[in-house]
Order: C-alpha cells, then sequence, then structure tokens
C-alpha cells in the first residue's frame, strides 16, 4: 500500500461549515476564521458562497467578506458560485477558484437546484467559459456521490457520467463529496474508482461528511486510491440545507492528527489549527465537534 507522502487540505469551514448555521455570524468573524486558519497553515480556504441570500441567507456578505481579508501569499482563495449570477457577483472579489457543483443523485438535483444533472452541468457551461477568461480556476463537486437522502445508495456509474459531464465542460478538478455522511470505505473507493475514469488523480479529491463516524476512514480509504487532497472544516462545522441529518465534514484538527501520527506532511500547525476551531466554536456557543482539538483541549487544562 503506498500512501501519498503528502496531503493538501482544503478548509471549507468559513463556507461550506457555516452555511447552514442559523444564528447570524458577522463579516468580521467570518474574517478572523481565515485569517486564524491562513496562521495555521492552511494554503487552500473556501471562503464563501455567491448565491441568493433568500435561499443562504448567512453568505449575503460575501463580498465584504472577500474584501476583508487580509491575503497572505500563496494562499489560494476559493468561493462557491452556483451560476452566472454568482459568478457576476465573484469576479470583482478576486478568487483564485471558484466551485461549481452537481449531485450524482436525481431526486437531490431536482429538490436542491430545481432542475435535472444534465441541465445542472449545462447551466455551468457559460461559467466555466467565463472563468477561463478571467484566468480563475474551475473545480467541480459531485454530490451525495455515495449516498442521497431520498434515492438511498447511489451507483458508481451515476458518478462516472457526472464526472465525465463535467470534464467535457471543461471543469478542472472534481471532488467526490459524501455529502449526507453514509458512505463506508468501500463505497467510498468506488466512487473514486468511478470519477479516475475521466479525472487525473491529481485532479480528483475527497470531500466526506461526519454523520455516521466514517470520515477518518473514508479518507484513508480514499488514500490507499493515491488521492491527495481533501475538503475538510475546521472544528468539524458543516452540514448541508437540503440533506436533512447530515453533520458537518470531517474536522482539519482530526484530519491532521491522523497525517501527522502517520509522518504525511499537510504544512498545517495542529495547535494553531486548533486555536482557529476553538475560536468559531466560542462565537458559536458550543465546543469543537474535532474530538483531537477537543483531546487537546483538554490537555491544557491540566
Amino acid at each position: 500500500m503506498k500512501l501519498p507522502a503528502k496531503v493538501k487540505l482544503v478548509d471549507v469551514g468559513p463556507r461550506d461549515g457555516l452555511q447552514n448555521e442559523k444564528q447570524h455570524v458577522p463579516a468580521a468573524v467570518k474574517i478572523e476564521l481565515v485569517h486564524r486558519l491562513q496562521e495555521a497553515g492552511l494554503r487552500e480556504i473556501e471562503v464563501t458562497s455567491f448565491v441568493s441570500p433568500k435561499w443562504v441567507p448567512q453568505m449575503a456578505d460575501a463580498t465584504e467578506v472577500m474584501a476583508g481579508i487580509h491575503r497572505k501569499p500563496g494562499v489560494r482563495y476559493s468561493v462557491l458560485t452556483p451560476n452566472m449570477k454568482g459568478f457576476e457577483a465573484a469576479v470583482g472579489s478576486r478568487p483564485h477558484e471558484v466551485v461549481v457543483f452537481a449531485a450524482a443523485s436525481e431526486a437531490f438535483s431536482q429538490r436542491n437546484i430545481n432542475c435535472s444533472i444534465e441541465e445542472s452541468i449545462e447551466r455551468f457551461r457559460p461559467l466555466v467559459a467565463a472563468a477561463k477568461e478571467e484566468n480563475i480556476y474551475v473545480r467541480g463537486a459531485i454530490s451525495c456521490a455515495v449516498g442521497c437522502p431520498y434515492e438511498g445508495e447511489i451507483s458508481p456509474e451515476r458518478v462516472a457520467m457526472v464526472a465525465r459531464m463535467l470534464k467535457e465542460i471543461g471543469v478542472q478538478h472534481v471532488g467526490v463529496a459524501d455529502t449526507i455522511g453514509t458512505g463506508t470505505p468501500t463505497k467510498v473507493q468506488h466512487a473514486l474508482e468511478a470519477t479516475l475514469r475521466h479525472y487525473d488523480v491529481a485532479d480528483v479529491s475527497g470531500h466526506f461528511h461526519d454523520t455516521y463516524g466514517q470520515a477518518l476512514s473514508n479518507t484513508l480509504a480514499a488514500m490507499e486510491l493515491g488521492i491527495w487532497q481533501y475538503d475538510t472544516s475546521s472544528a468539524g462545522l458543516g452540514g448541508c440545507p437540503y440533506a436533512k441529518g447530515a453533520t458537518g465534514n470531517v474536522a482539519t484538527e482530526d484530519v491532521v492528527y491522523m497525517l501527522r501520527g502517520m509522518d504525511i506532511d499537510t504544512g498545517i500547525h495542529l495547535d494553531q489549527l486548533v486555536d482557529a476551531g476553538a475560536f468559531i466554536s466560542e462565537y458559536l456557543g458550543r465546543k469543537p465537534n474535532s474530538r483531537a482539538a477537543t483531546a487537546l483541549l483538554n490537555k491544557r487544562l491540566n
């Protein structure tokens, strides 16, 4: 078994982590979280989402947040742009990367964005072309790649189909997302193998929610296939507004702790990362949803 020597983590806490929070999180707090993450060594941060404030009110301050960040050299800032209107709103904020998403579940696509999988990907075609003209990298996400709250288990063939369609419209990188966290190692590997039919291993990442406590296992299973890029969320923040019961992404702290114990380099300082997660958790009025962070914070008290 040959595992990657280095792993790149994209912290999606400021965007995917906070989008589902019911209480309002001010722009200043989001900006501070980004600053703390980049000081901890994160080189890829998903900052915000340019979506309709009617549907995701938490992200209504996207322009303000992007404008307020003190950009650190070597750090790449990405934003979610679900449609052309979102992309046009985002361009002035100078993101390095925009993220588009398509579901591997027809029912999820209909309930989430009111159109078929094929229609959703066709909507991205002009967005991808516009991004390329602006020299902005386009990352795609295949949501519900393992399971769906409406359809149940998703076949790898469906994942392969979505990966192929994203490739055809010019999406440069694709993340395989276990949106509701029902995946187990073998199922996740099958979804990734389906994606690898159309994308090189360097252009595929994992995005695993921890609803059933499988996210770390799934990360390790993906590493066995050579996958070396992952979305994680500081303090295990997150959930999906359209996937009832889905909990947060795998905690960045837990993944860094595991990788550090395996002598796999991430370039991330664990103590500072724990501080970043503790900061946002304290603002939200709860403890970090990370086992490693909880253990390390308790250790400091002794």
